[in-house]
């Protein structure tokens, strides 16, 4: 471990939902942070529509508030320098009745979003900005639209026609989109239905369609091996207790760290890659 590695350097982190840090790139974000970058965090809402058992409420006045707090408790293992949260709600998934709330970030202006995280890109200068893939990962509502307003933030925060605060406009050096691996999966699909599971209806509410998700490609272009920062990246997910982070995300997400390891995935969206080595360094050439 090179605590100094790194010095200097920042990345900031763009996602939806409380736990879309640590599922998603956890594991990337203490290989880089505790190796001397500095880390930001935007989230677009609380996770108010997230499922959450019961007994995890107490002491907490709604499910924003409890996610909120185990936001917080997993940034700080994971040495994040700081979190932003935006005032938007938690869309649920595509066709729950959270899409027709008025505050839903599904329904907010995109441009309205944009400026917000533009803004912060441009005071926070950050050389690499990570968010979701063109379809969110899992297809989320949220995702998606965080990974739109991003593109359109960070084309704002370069943009000398846009002013706000007497902000200089800024540019990052690099974009990344974290991607789930597909191979492994597209092998497995066909076989789900002997189990007696429909790959279209995935997941403890069935809102996830494993066909729809595991048909969309995308290239790797790096390739982030956290094994040494695996213990950190755990706590980090124990922290998102009442999403099942006690057991590294729920039964799915067991099975999922275990078949792909220690590594996580990203596409690069810009600059564009010259060729198709995989990098192992987000901040490679830079």
């Amino acid at each position: 471990m090179r605590p100094d590695l790194y010095s200097g350097r920042k990345i900031l982190v763009i996602v939806a939902h409380p736990d879309d840090e640590t599922f998603g790139m956890g594991g990337t974000l203490a290989f880089y942070a505790f190796q001397g970058a500095e880390i930001h965090l935007v989230c677009a809402t609380r996770g108010e529509a997230g499922v959450v058992p019961e007994e995890f409420l107490e002491g907490f006045s709604s499910i924003g508030e409890l996610r909120e707090h185990e936001l917080l408790c997993a940034a700080k293992v994971l040495k994040l320098q700081k979190v932003y949260i935006l005032e938007y709600r938690d869309s649920g998934m595509l066709g729950s009745i959270d899409n027709d709330h008025p505050d839903a970030l599904i329904n907010a202006h995109p441009e309205d979003v944009a400026k917000e995280i533009a803004t912060l890109i441009r005071e926070i200068k950050p050389d690499i900005v990570l968010t979701f893939d063109p379809i969110g990962g899992y297809m989320h509502p949220d995702h998606i639209a965080v990974h739109q307003v991003t593109l359109t933030a960070i084309d704002l925060a370069g943009d000398q026609n846009f002013t706000f605060l007497n902000t200089k406009p800024f540019k990052p050096e690099k974009l990344y989109f974290h991607i789930f691996p597909r191979r492994f999966f597209r092998a497995v699909l066909p076989l789900l239905p002997i189990f007696g599971i429909d790959p279209s209806k995935f997941g403890s509410n069935k809102d996830i369609n494993l066909r729809a998700i595991f048909a969309e490609d995308f290239p790797i272009d790096c390739r982030i091996n956290y094994r040494k920062y695996a213990s950190i990246r755990a706590r980090a997910a124990a922290c998102h207790a009442s999403q099942g982070g006690g057991n590294q995300g729920g039964k799915f997400i067991t099975l999922f760290m275990r078949l792909v390891g220690s590594k996580e995935l990203f596409m690069r969206a810009f600059p564009p890659k010259k060729n198709r080595r995989i990098e192992r360094d987000l901040f490679e050439g830079l």
